[in-house]
């Protein structure tokens, strides 16, 4: 490699001026005293800014990537240690619009790749690390290797969106395409293993596996098999649309087909989708075929089971309605939300039928149509969208997520009506959608969104599903208020906000173990056994969890440092196949499959977890949690938890968010021993 590198700077004047530049700033910050690294610091970057724009540029980096390091580009920061980076992390700053951050971050990319190719021994990570790493990043940012700059992109980074892609270029010519659609792969299944409602970010990971695959330019050897299940999920599910003819060549099929035929679409269609939790479009055509067909059909291609399939005939004229209504190659992700919500069983809630039938014919006011529009575009019409949100809400509770935003909150509370009391969840967003406010009581005092300050999200995200796109701005506001209002009360709010706010159901009874005040630790041994006594079946006379509960819990990143407080639901508590005591758990982030450091790993399939579902051991879970809610006539005597265990759980805690948190009379005991 090297000896190429040799040959194309001496090919290209102007990469080799700039590289002795480099290399005399290099060695400018290397000599340089702490106090005046940084001004140095600042050439360096913007040095290896031009030359990552330049042709072998990013050869040319991977050779001086140790002397890079070693001058001190990368110190104080997280890129300092290498092996506690988040592949999922790099996404942000690898779209920045600051400079200095997006080199950086392809510096850092760089290093790894020399890491992997053993050219750079480094005393943090091993080779085979940084290989994983970089398979891992490449998966996740892919469309940065086939896709030119949007216009987004373009407006807010100008020349430096090519960086990003010439990177990856040039990562993929090092690294190879197979080991990148292998992670890919992998890393797609993860992410479906969790259902989550907005899938449009996986549909675009396996259209760019689709073009690999029939890209000539593109040698994937033997890697990406087991893509086949993912791209015909989308683009081939069955013998009629195996070549991904187009929806128009495929009506037309399905107009000449006998009933034998149309049972086999219907079946393979069904099939897929809930074996990957996406949905073709022509999926979408086959069902409003089959409309005016026959009704065991469409049961067929719906895949239900006994309880769905009795929930259709007894609601068949709702369900026909939505799906002539909602149901188009656009919006085809509803059918799986309409499947879902048909196996549930809530339509034989009294209120919810007669509230689908009001939201058929909702009008919107101008406001949800500007925020639908903006966030959906106009290829279906924004009720449309709307109810594709609203099926699949109903139908996939767990799987409302909140990206990147401060609304954990929010996220929770639809998650939990939806979960547990569906027309309440429809009727905050008739109010929402049809009249642009939502009323919420707290302590008896009524409380409008339109009366509400800012919330706790300085900018509201477009990035949600439909149904959030709409509460999220009002819930957050109103969840602020509830906070404004308990302004003086000593302890944390959230030991009144969170029954108001999120439902009867949440226990009157409040456990933390911080002192608000200070932010050390309090009672912290009679919280673990209040838990235990409140939660663990062994501890509790085996009571079930029955009604889901607010929770928070401190978030750690996988070096175990503390990072912030979150909102959880405790769903239910159980052993998992291998005789482990879990607790299952919602996490409103997009993905709850993360690493809490000290080997706390959140489990998201494989240890008993249902779709949209996170778990982990009791002990440590409880590590982890810092308020919880339960009923105050039932929360009695304290448990007898054994000491070896309570022990276990205050290790946990002491090794990652709670290490400076002892209060200072337990900090002199400790230091005294």
């Amino acid at each position: 490699m090297s000896q190429g590198i040799e040959e194309l700077e001496q090919t290209s004047p102007k990469l080799v001026a700039l590289l002795q530049k480099l290399d005399a700033s290099i060695e400018r910050l290397t000599q340089a005293p702490e106090f005046a690294k940084y001004d140095k610091l600042l050439g360096v970057l913007d040095l290896v800014r031009r030359v990552l724009l330049q042709p072998g540029g990013c050869a040319a980096l991977e050779v001086r990537a140790e002397g890079i390091e070693q001058a001190g580009v990368f110190a104080g920061s997280d890129w300092q240690t290498p092996q506690i980076l988040v592949p999922s992390l790099t996404s942000h700053s690898l779209q920045s619009a600051d400079a200095n951050l997006l080199v950086i971050e392809a510096l850092s990319e760089i290093r790894l790749l020399a890491v992997a190719k053993d050219n750079y021994r480094h005393p943090l990570i091993s080779a085979e690390q940084a290989h994983h790493y970089l398979t891992q990043v490449m998966a996740i940012n892919l469309a940065l290797l086939f896709t030119p700059p949007s216009e987004a992109e373009r407006e807010t980074q100008g020349r430096l969106a090519q960086i990003p892609r010439l990177l990856f270029e040039y990562l993929a010519q090092r690294i190879g395409y197979e080991h990148v659609i292998d992670q890919l792969v992998d890393e797609i299944w993860r992410i479906l293993q969790q259902r989550p409602i907005q899938v449009d970010a996986v549909k675009r990971m396996v259209t760019q596996i689709a073009i690999c695959q029939h890209n000539p330019d593109i040698d994937l050897g033997s890697s990406g098999q087991g893509a086949a299940r993912l791209v015909s999920s989308l683009f081939g599910t069955t013998q009629a649309c195996r070549e991904d003819p187009g929806v128009d060549v495929y009506k037309d099929r399905l107009a000449t087909m006998d009933s034998q035929a149309l049972q086999s679409e219907a079946t393979g269609f069904a099939r897929a989708m809930h074996d990957t939790g996406l949905v073709s479009p022509y999926h979408a055509v086959l069902l409003r075929h089959l409309l005016a067909v026959d009704d065991y059909l469409l049961i067929e291609a719906l895949g239900l089971s006994s309880t769905g399939r009795d929930c259709f005939m007894c609601f068949r004229q709702l369900i026909q309605a939505l799906i002539r209504q909602v149901i188009l190659p656009a919006t085809a992700q509803g059918i799986y939300g309409l499947a879902l919500m048909l196996e549930r069983g809530i339509l034989y809630q009294p209120p919810v039928a007669p509230a689908l039938w009001r939201q058929l014919g909702l009008p919107l006011c101008k406001e949800a149509q500007t925020r639908l529009a903006l966030a959906f575009g106009d290829q279906v019409s924004v009720s449309a969208r709307l109810l594709e949100g609203v099926l699949c809400i109903l139908g996939q509770p767990l799987g409302v997520g909140q990206g990147n935003s401060p609304t954990c909150q929010s996220a929770r509370a639809l998650s939990m009506w939806a979960y547990n009391d569906p027309d309440y969840l429809l009727q905050m967003l008739v109010w929402a959608a049809r009249d642009d406010e939502v009323v919420m009581h707290f302590e008896g005092q009524t409380i409008s969104s339109r009366d509400c300050q800012a919330g706790v999200a300085g900018e509201m995200p477009i990035d949600l599903d439909p149904v959030s796109l709409l509460l999220v701005p009002h819930l957050d506001r109103i969840y602020a208020e509830m906070g404004r209002r308990c302004i003086g009360r000593e302890g944390d709010p959230h030991r009144w906000v969170n029954p108001e706010f999120h439902g009867w159901w949440s226990g009157r009874g409040f456990r933390i173990n911080i002192d608000v005040a200070t932010g050390k630790f309090q009672d912290l041994d009679e919280f673990i056994r209040a838990f235990y006594a409140c939660y663990h079946p062994y501890f509790n006379g085996n009571q079930p969890l029955i009604h889901p509960q607010p929770a928070g819990i401190a978030i750690t990143d996988s070096a175990a440092r503390f990072i912030g407080w979150h909102a959880i639901t405790l769903l239910r508590v159980a052993l998992d196949p291998e005789e482990v005591m879990r607790v299952y758990f919602y996490n409103p982030n997009n993905d709850s499959g993360q690493n809490w450091g000290d080997d706390v790993v959140v489990s998201t399939s494989g240890r008993g977890e249902r779709f949209g579902e996170a778990s982990l051991p009791f002990a440590q879970f409880t590590s982890r949690l810092y308020i919880f809610h339960y009923d105050p006539l039932e929360g009695g005597a304290l448990a007898k938890v054994p000491q070896d265990e309570l022990d276990e759980v205050q290790g946990y805690m002491q090794r990652s968010w709670g290490m400076d948190r002892q209060p200072p009379d337990v900090a002199l005991q400790a230091a005294a021993q």
